[in-house]
């Protein structure tokens, strides 16, 4: 499969994915810890992330993908939301709870 079709079978499949650096138990640099915090404190329990220092083809192509070009990078329901600036601003506003149990409802 290639890697932009893969990468499109993600955020299809799953209601919350994020691209992030590292894991949400070892997350590799602050943004990635920043927003895997965030989406934990919001709820977000059936949340696939996706360590893309361990898939380079991903980490390398995702920024097409989404025109977005830095890491991490939340998907809802295949829907590009953005990245830990925008992840935080949508908790502190109380917003992404809201759209986490959303997401979670189908």
């Amino acid at each position: 499969m290639a890697v932009m079709q893969q990468i499109q079978a993600e955020v299809d499949r799953y209601p919350l994915v994020l691209f992030m650096k590292g894991t949400p138990q070892y997350p590799m640099c602050g943004y990635s810890s920043r927003a895997v915090q965030a989406l934990m404190a919001a709820g977000a329990v059936a949340l696939r992330t996706v360590n893309v220092l361990e898939e380079p083809e991903i980490r390398a192509n995702l920024p097409r993908f989404s025109n977005l070009p830095t890491f991490p990078q939340l998907f809802i329901n295949g829907e590009l939301i953005g990245g830990c600036d925008i992840i935080m601003e949508l908790f502190e506003a109380g917003e992404l709870k809201r759209i986490v149990e959303e997401a979670a409802q189908g």
